[in-house]
């Protein structure tokens, strides 16, 4: 059995699918990776209310507070887990680090989101 083994793990179709496999595994998890860490863009936070723009959900934010998001183009805010939230491309996307904050700002809440009522 070890013979066969040995020969089967040094011919070079092994090889190169493992080789494969490898450089498949690495270029997914890079591609992961770099959704992971994405790019902060500080040029919108600057607006006449006071207001602080967060341009990613994955922000350092307080225990407790709630986290909504908003369209650049649109009047509602919705809570991260509700379904209007998902339908707002990301580049579209506005977040607040509370709910006060996207009022400030001249947003209302979304009537089909439970939990903003």
């Amino acid at each position: 059995m070890q013979p066969k083994l040995k020969s089967f793990l040094r011919s070079e179709q092994t090889f190169y699918a493992a080789l494969i496999c490898m450089v498949g595994m690495i270029a997914f998890m890079l591609g992961r990776y770099s959704v992971l860490q994405p790019e902060i863009d500080l040029s919108s936070a600057n607006n006449s209310a006071g207001v602080v723009f967060v341009d990613t959900p994955d922000a350092v934010v307080e225990t407790g507070v709630t986290r909504v998001v908003a369209s650049k183009s649109g009047a509602k805010y919705h809570l991260l887990t509700c379904s209007g939230a998902s339908s707002i491309k990301e580049e579209n996307k506005i977040y607040f680090n509370s709910i006060d904050q996207a009022k400030a700002a001249g947003y209302t809440p979304a009537a089909n989101c439970k939990g903003l009522q």
